[in-house]
């Protein structure tokens, strides 16, 4: 039997898992290379986020407008609400003495 191929085999497999120190800079490119990755995800967040809050910022700021417009549009509303109430009363008062004058007018002939 020839177990010269099994010698061989068994040398192959001892140098194979000899144990070799790491280079000294693997970690430092392991460690970079996931620093890179992870910087650039994270600068592709905070972009997003920006924008997010830029327009969430923009639709409280339009919600704010309108809900102040509004506010102007009701208190003008009210406003001349008021005035219309204050014509008539003052027309009605003008026509109650406009009444009273034509009533002496008539009795003074």
């Amino acid at each position: 039997m020839d177990l010269a191929p099994m010698d061989d085999f068994e040398r192959e497999l001892r140098v194979a898992f000899v144990r070799r120190p790491a280079p000294p800079d693997l970690k430092g490119k392991i460690v970079g290379r996931r620093w890179q990755r992870a910087s650039r995800s994270h600068r592709r967040m905070i972009w997003l986020e920006r924008i997010a809050a830029s327009l969430i910022l923009a639709a409280v700021a339009g919600g704010a407008a309108f809900w102040r417009h509004e506010s102007e549009k009701r208190r003008a509303e009210d406003a001349k609400q008021q005035v219309m109430t204050a014509l008539r009363i003052a027309g009605d008062a003008l026509d109650e003495v406009n009444a009273q004058l034509t009533d002496r007018d008539q009795d003074a002939q």
